[in-house]
């Protein structure tokens, strides 16, 4: 099963920043709410955008989400002390966005997830930066695994994030993405893969365009999730159609069930 973790209660997002400031709640479960029609597996939760104001609006944001939706949550947060509030408001085990190699991070996300009941996102970033190609990105996946399965973490716990990178900057940014994707799921068999899906279109014209193909082309490669906005159902229809494609769809009953449903439509 592909997981789809719903980026859309962020703070960043102008609406989201609004309606969180002014504490619309009604405005934050509806959308959680579409989120979930729409087949989101995880509801992601970040509240960072507004400065100084992120425990409170984290505390208020997962008061109404936990009201709104029984799908767990992704708590996105570079705050161990923001996520440990937060974890202990959560009612079932939730997903931590996310622990990177960057030693400021590194230990005390370390510290806060261990004896953690958990899934975990874990970027391939480190001190020096962004990785540069396929094997700078699968050496610091493999730490990430090391680490984390030495506090007691198992493999079907945790996403690796290859961190995807804007085509518009280099031409082998999607290449490496894909190639790096794969050697993570062969070689590091039982892990997932995640990503911020649209990082691949940045600075681009029709970016939904992009970030569909790419979707399709990546879980060609072993791709299992992505944190991505549910609502686009023009790549919820992609998703649907590739999972058929690559043999995860027993007689197309979903495919087939979503276009009886109109969600699919040429």
């Amino acid at each position: 099963m592909f997981t789809v973790i719903g980026e859309r209660i962020n703070t960043t997002l102008k609406k989201v920043k609004a309606a969180t400031a002014e504490r619309d709640a009604a405005y934050i479960r509806g959308d959680v709410q579409k989120q979930q029609a729409a087949g989101a597996t995880y509801i992601d939760v970040n509240a960072g955008a507004r400065i100084g104001h992120e425990e409170d609006d984290m505390q208020w944001l997962l008061s109404v989400v936990k009201e709104a939706t029984r799908l767990p949550l992704c708590l996105d947060s570079p705050d161990p002390a923001i996520l440990e509030m937060a974890y202990g408001m959560v009612d079932q085990p939730p997903m931590i966005n996310s622990i990177s190699l960057e030693k400021d991070r590194f230990d005390p996300m370390i510290h806060f997830l261990k004896g953690k009941e958990c899934r975990i996102i874990a970027l391939c970033m480190d001190d020096s930066g962004m990785p540069k190609d396929v094997d700078d990105i699968f050496s610091r996946a493999k730490t990430l695994v090391e680490e984390l399965e030495g506090i007691g973490f198992k493999r079907n716990d945790i996403f690796i994030d290859p961190l995807i990178q804007p085509i518009s900057v280099a031409a082998e940014n999607g290449t490496m993405a894909m190639d790096a994707v794969e050697k993570i799921m062969t070689e590091l068999k039982g892990v997932h893969t995640t990503g911020g899906l649209s990082n691949i279109s940045y600075g681009l014209p029709q970016r939904k365009v992009v970030n569909r193909i790419f979707l399709s082309m990546m879980m060609a490669r072993g791709f299992d999730s992505a944190i991505m906005d549910p609502l686009d159902t023009e790549i919820m229809a992609v998703l649907k159609t590739s999972t058929m494609i690559l043999g995860q769809d027993n007689f197309c009953m979903n495919y087939l069930k979503a276009v009886r449903a109109g969600s699919i439509i040429a």
